[in-house]
């Protein structure tokens, strides 16, 4: 291939004063970057989809059932196979993301989602509705792979947990949209009601694929490609400051593979890297820092979905008529106020995220929920033992409870379980890495949504979720003991964290020491600096 030399300039000034991995160099706080955001929430906006046919479901399921003649166990088919294929969809969407690169899978999502979306609102049976199902649910698969994939590429670590929750976040607003079209059409007739509930989650499909174009690329993507010229111009929009550009583009050179004196616009690359293709083998057979950050992406995602969330999402009118509310009108209100819940939350959350930590959010959030869950349960066991009482207080209690358990979901489990398994593989694991994730979010949800109304039947309905609020507890063990704290941390350094497991702040202090001593404090330690090979020698670790 023939190389060009680099034409490219460096910008007359820097495009703010914050230190290139979240320090400062003067007083002020560092400022957001506009266009980093705005790509961001173009990437981002492909999560609306799966927010609303999440949410949307859990409006539709009596009309469906009635309108199509559906037992229960078909309609936990119909809830659960988007999450069946979304495993599918995740697989395939590693691979693609890595020939077509990550702005183009952005637009086969959404294009494949949109194709299920009309499926589904023109099903006559139970067949044509279960395979628009499967057809929305590979789209799904695609976008919880790509969007933070994409986001966590582009954003300066100085506000990547800010940017890399926006998927979360309008995962949320689909949510609450999709509460808000269940109330509004319940008006219509049952039979047509239904169906423009589906069918209405087609239309952000075609803002996502005008608002595609005017994107750029991801940065590391184009590096893998050899397109160090587009990666560089790039890397300077979305820097806080030149300097962060030029650290940032060497950093992912080294990952690439490519010799950190090659500085032409379009070089070649090993074939291997650039392709994916030699990662599976990595994965399947990792060094101990890339296993300890395979234990944490799996536990994270496993645990977000074992806990519970997606039954609450798509089963709350059941739940509210379990605690004594029977109008349908006024169930499908209380959802509404539990999207409300769910979306003012994740902003909250979104703002603190690189100011306070992933960690110390991460652990209020798990704590809340395990209170949470586990006061549902008691309520609605007193609700149980009372079947022919009409309770208001316990009635009131449980929608409360409803609105602090998803609070405190999206407040921190919620993000931030796609902020960490986004940004803690290292470049060329990143793609495959995240789809392993998603499979088992995915999966794991499937077993919840497709299970549960057979599981409180069997053991009663308190019953299961005391359940859910024990393996909510365990999650927060599990995130105590094995997670680092990865704020500020760029993501050709998180290998340096990681490979220690539960000793991992010795190596998190050695990395300050490094950092404190080096001449620019703000410059991350090479990943040459410190041992990644595995836990300190006895008598190496820092007490």
């Amino acid at each position: 291939m023939a190389e060009h030399k680099s034409v490219v300039e460096d910008p007359p000034a820097p495009l703010s004063m914050a230190g290139p991995y979240g320090g400062k160099v003067s007083g002020k706080p560092p400022k957001r970057n506009t266009y980093a955001i705005a790509c961001t929430i173009l990437a981002s906006m492909t999560s609306i989809l799966i927010g609303y046919d999440g949410g949307v479901m859990s409006g539709v399921g009596d009309y469906i059932q009635k309108d199509l003649h559906m037992s229960d166990v078909e309609l936990e088919i119909i809830n659960g196979m988007v999450n069946s294929m979304s495993l599918l969809g995740a697989s395939m969407a590693g691979r693609t993301s890595d020939y077509v690169g990550r702005r183009y899978t952005i637009v086969i999502a959404g294009a494949i989602f949109s194709a299920g979306a009309f499926l589904m609102a023109f099903a006559t049976n139970f067949a044509f509705l279960l395979f628009g199902r499967i057809v929305a649910g590979i789209g799904t698969g695609y976008a919880f792979m790509i969007a933070p994939v994409y986001t966590a590429e582009v954003a300066p670590a100085s506000a990547r947990g800010f940017l890399t929750s926006f998927p979360e976040v309008f995962i949320n607003s689909g949510v609450l949209l999709a509460y808000i079209s269940n109330y509004g059409f319940s008006k219509l007739p049952s039979h047509l009601g239904w169906r423009f509930m589906l069918g209405l989650g087609a239309i952000p499909s075609v803002v996502l694929a005008v608002g595609v174009l005017a994107m750029p690329e991801s940065p590391r993507w184009l590096v893998m490609q050899g397109r160090l010229g587009e990666a560089r111009k790039v890397l300077y929009r979305t820097s806080d400051s030149n300097q962060e550009a030029k650290e940032r583009l060497a950093d992912i050179k080294e990952a690439a593979g490519i010799p950190p004196e090659r500085n032409d616009d379009v070089v070649q690359v090993v074939k291997k890297r650039s392709s994916g293709s030699g990662v599976w083998r990595e994965l399947l057979h990792p060094t101990p820092a890339v296993r300890h950050i395979l234990i944490s992406a799996v536990g994270i995602q496993f645990f977000q979905q074992a806990s519970g969330i997606d039954t609450i999402v798509l089963y709350s009118p059941r739940i509210f008529d379990k605690a004594g509310l029977k109008s349908k009108d006024k169930k499908l209100l209380a959802t509404v106020a539990v999207g409300f819940s769910k979306t003012v939350c994740i902003l909250i959350s979104t703002f603190y995220l690189d100011r306070i930590g992933r960690r110390p959010i991460l652990l209020a959030s798990v704590g809340g929920m395990v209170l949470s869950l586990v006061a549902l349960a008691s309520v609605l066991e007193v609700v149980n033992q009372h079947p022919d009482g009409q309770m208001t207080w316990a009635l009131v209690m449980c929608i409360a409870i409803v609105l602090c358990f998803v609070g405190s979901f999206s407040m921190g489990l919620g993000p931030i379980a796609w902020v960490y398994s986004s940004e803690i593989f290292p470049l060329r694991l990143r793609a495959q890495g995240a789809a392993i994730g998603v499979v088992v979010n995915r999966f794991t949800s499937d077993i919840n949504s497709m299970t549960f109304i057979t599981l409180y039947k069997a053991i009663t309905m308190s019953s299961a979720f005391y359940l859910f609020a024990s393996v909510a507890a365990a999650s927060w063990v599990f995130f105590y003991l094995l997670l680092p704290e990865t704020r500020g941390r760029t993501l050709e350094d998180m290998e340096v964290l990681f490979g220690s497991y539960h000793r991992w702040r010795s190596v998190a202090k050695k990395l300050e020491n490094k950092r404190s001593e080096a001449p620019n404090a703000n410059v991350p330690c090479s990943n040459n600096n410190i041992s990644t090979a595995g836990p300190p020698e006895k008598g190496q670790e820092t007490a």
